[in-house]
């Protein structure tokens, strides 16, 4: 089954790590112009090439959100847009009693409240074209408990389904698709290196023996996943959250 996005303008958030990197290489290879957006201006500068094009954007700011959208529309119709955005943003386990606001702000703010800052600025020209597909990379810990701890996490991603369910209902009559990935547990950002290393050699291997696969996930088992719920192959699949995580 070949999938692909030749001439396609496809924008993915939280691009330059991980998850996000590999998205966006999936999307390149398959023939897209992708616009690269993230917050970490030195990392980007390193993602220029023919069909990526890097943009600063902090989708917490709807505004700058906004006018990536009207930027990318002014050179042709949107036809993805995926939100890898997101993350525990350096906070760390910690008793709800000594929870601060903004530890617990700053996350909803880039997962839940970025996912409808982008889903808001793109539908106008999904709904002109006819058509669209929204993906947002949610986690494994919004269908369960966060391995992190965090309760804000946790609960960020289980609110980022709903809004994906909640979007699919509306958006649906207008050919526009909106699904989820949750993915399992993998260290490819610094607020999970740091931990994962902390487990050392016999943790490593008590969390591989728990996956029914027997390996750790790797981005580009999610870049796959994201890349095939926005492809025409998936049209007629919406509302959806695909838990890619070597697990039944």
């Amino acid at each position: 089954m070949r999938i692909e996005f030749q001439d396609r303008h496809v924008l993915v958030t939280g691009c330059v790590r991980g998850i996000g990197q590999a998205i966006v290489a999936g999307f390149v290879e398959a023939g897209a112009t992708v616009w690269a957006a993230d917050i970490e201006a030195d990392l980007l500068a390193g993602m220029e090439g023919p069909r990526v094009r890097p943009r600063v954007c902090d989708v917490t700011d709807p505004a700058a959100v906004a006018a990536l959208a009207a930027e990318i529309e002014a050179e042709g119709p949107l036809s993805v847009a995926v939100h890898a955005a997101g993350g525990v943003r350096s906070r760390f386990r910690t008793p709800i009693e000594e929870v601060a606001d903004e530890d617990w702000r700053v996350i909803q703010a880039v997962n839940v409240d970025g996912l409808f800052h982008l889903a808001r600025a793109v539908v106008p020209g999904m709904k002109r074209a006819g058509d669209g597909r929204i993906v947002a990379i949610s986690s494994r810990a919004g269908l369960g408990v966060s391995r992190t701890g965090v309760q804000s996490y946790g609960t960020a991603k289980a609110a980022q389904i709903g809004l994906v369910r909640q979007l699919a209902a509306e958006l649906g009559p207008f050919g526009i698709n909106v699904n989820s990935v949750a993915p399992g547990f993998m260290p490819t950002s610094p607020d999970y290196i740091g931990p994962w290393e902390a487990e050392g050699p016999e943790g490593h291997a008590r969390h591989v023996e728990s996956v029914a696969m027997r390996r750790l996930g790797t981005p580009e088992d999610i870049a796959d996943a994201t890349l095939f719920l926005a492809s025409d192959r998936a049209r007629w699949i919406t509302g959806q959250t695909l838990a890619v995580t070597g697990n039944p």
